[in-house]
């Protein structure tokens, strides 16, 4: 017979936050969860890799940060590509996974962690350690293969003790069948969506605001076509590139201003200086600009499910109009007027509550 062992882990406060490096999302929507795990005394500890770590240590300069392994996501140059690349890159992923899975066996046994969050990096959890999924995906798009890819996501979710997703549970919500299962046996918290930025009233500088991430090749396709699209826009732009790099750089370009990346502060001061936004329909980007009542025009990543569900999700709810990479033409921005622009449901999550997970009796 098998007997657990506990030790309650009294003076243990320390956190692992460990977002995915898949664009700049997972990043930024787990600043409001570090931001509420240091008001609530806990001690965050960072893992991630690449740009997604980059933007973390800028942003929590004071932090201990962890490298984990990459998982080398990259997008095909071809929309229609996007599934293949993606299977031909699963070894790869696998091989990060599994490496990844040995580094949090050894750092449980190392060190006094009470929690551990993974926003979609699958192999971060521990069965000695209460741990959180965070994904708006409990429903993986992928055409064909929705129904297996979104079983397979489900069976991962249920090695965690909970899964937080960050949306509003019923009528209306941001995520739709993405985030919401009809039928599940999963540990679900909807904890509302989660955003780093705040809605001021602040004078307009900007008629148009462009705001680019996302893996390679995709970003620096679209940031060129984007480039030569904004030379025949009316009116001044802010040009956000979206390139984590080690200082700030900005450079005027034509009625542009320009800037290869923003931290937090900077970049709500300009979010709501700017009239409107075009962006990818990533989903921490439409929880950002609905927690900003903006309005907006997305162009989704070429072949990716969830961002072209999502854009034309919002366009049939007359919230925000969406084209394709190559059929946009910066004339289609005369489109928003007719729609409505995203505005936030009001949720205040209890972080206390939510945080009492990690104070539950470590397993030994």
């Amino acid at each position: 017979m098998n007997i657990l062992i506990f030790e309650f882990m009294k003076n243990s406060k320390t956190v692992l936050v460990a977002p995915l490096n898949w664009g700049l999302g997972h990043a930024t929507r787990c600043i409001p969860i570090i931001h509420a795990l240091l008001q609530e005394n806990f001690v965050p500890v960072i893992a991630s890799d690449g740009i997604a770590l980059q933007l973390l240590k800028k942003e929590f300069p004071n932090l201990e940060t962890l490298t984990l392994p990459d998982y080398q996501i990259e997008y095909a140059k071809k929309g229609k590509n996007f599934k293949l690349k993606m299977l031909k890159d699963s070894p790869k992923m696998l091989k990060a996974i599994s490496k990844e899975r040995k580094i949090i066996k050894k750092l449980v046994k190392e060190r006094d962690f009470c929690g551990i969050i993974s926003d979609n990096r699958l192999g971060v959890y521990s069965k000695k350690v209460p741990s959180v999924f965070i994904t708006h995906q409990l429903n993986v798009l992928s055409g064909t293969t929705t129904w297996f890819s979104s079983k397979i996501h489900q069976v991962i979710i249920k090695k965690f003790d909970e899964c937080w997703v960050p949306d509003v549970e019923g009528k209306p919500n941001l995520s739709g069948k993405l985030g919401h299962l009809k039928k599940h046996t999963l540990s679900l918290k909807y904890i509302g969506p989660l955003s780093r930025l705040k809605f001021q009233e602040l004078p307009k500088v900007y008629d148009l605001m462009v705001i680019l991430s996302g893996p390679e090749p995709q970003r620096t396709m679209l940031e060129e076509k984007l480039f030569e699209e904004v030379k025949h826009f009316d009116g001044k732009v802010l040009f956000v590139r979206g390139k984590i790099e080690a200082k700030q750089e900005y450079v005027q370009f034509l009625n542009c201003d320009v800037y290869n990346f923003m931290q937090s502060e900077q970049l709500e001061k300009a979010f709501n200086e700017s009239e409107l936004i075009l962006s990818r329909s990533g989903y921490t980007t439409v929880m950002d600009l609905a927690k900003l009542n903006k309005k907006a025009f997305f162009i989704p990543t070429p072949g990716q499910f969830e961002q072209e569900y999502l854009a034309k999700r919002l366009q049939k709810q007359q919230l925000v109009p969406t084209t394709t990479q190559d059929n946009f033409f910066i004339e289609q921005l005369e489109r928003v007027n007719d729609f409505k622009g995203l505005s936030c449901f009001h949720h205040e999550e209890n972080y206390k509550a939510l945080f009492h997970l990690f104070k539950r009796k470590r397993k030994l």
